[in-house]
């Protein structure tokens, strides 16, 4: 197990126990909440298991795992007009949209290459369960699919990490675990 190798108070880190959970919504509120006070940036981080291994999505996937270029890369979202959870946050306010893909054992350097290019002031919003086995955020939100019982090893593996621990209903209401972010980051 990787120990954290940063601390980035100024990151609100969103992670889900299975697919489609509400971390993009959530994240969506977030930015709205403070998009006029602050820079916010968002990160979305797929972390890949293997180059050419099968996706972390089960199928054929949509070829994210297989076209990576190196041992990771980001992109930033310039298009806040379409479906993709990247645009969405775009679209939603944030200043900024990057999305890392990395590989497993690479994703400190990946992160490192991310927050030596991010303004000290900023509030960045990230999506991602890895991501917390290197960073100690402000606040780490762990998203629970009421709809889907099974948990991904991913958030297995940091569950127990997480500062609020919510059972989404899908009633896409956060003004509670909004208010109880604000509180831990001030």
């Amino acid at each position: 197990m990787v120990t954290n190798k940063y601390t980035i108070p100024n990151m609100i880190l969103i992670g889900s126990t299975a697919r489609n959970s509400g971390k993009t919504t959530l994240a969506i509120s977030i930015i709205n909440k403070y998009k006029l006070t602050k820079p916010v940036i968002a990160l979305k981080v797929t972390t890949i298991q293997d180059k050419n291994g099968k996706c972390i999505h089960g199928g054929e996937g949509c070829g994210v795992c297989s076209n990576l270029k190196g041992n990771f890369e980001i992109t930033e979202e310039l298009n806040a007009g379409n479906n993709k959870d990247t645009s969405l946050l775009l679209a939603a306010g944030a200043e900024k949209v990057y999305w890392l893909k990395t590989l497993k054992n690479n994703i400190s350097e990946g992160f490192n290459t991310f927050i030596s290019q991010i303004p000290e002031n900023a509030l960045i919003v990230c999506e991602s369960n890895s991501l917390r086995k290197v960073v100690k955020p402000g606040v780490f939100v762990m998203m629970k699919n009421t709809k889907d019982s099974q948990m991904r090893k991913s958030a297995s593996e940091v569950i127990n990490q997480a500062d609020i621990i919510i059972e989404n209903n899908f009633n896409d209401n956060f003004e509670k675990v909004i208010k109880e972010i604000a509180n831990i980051i001030k």
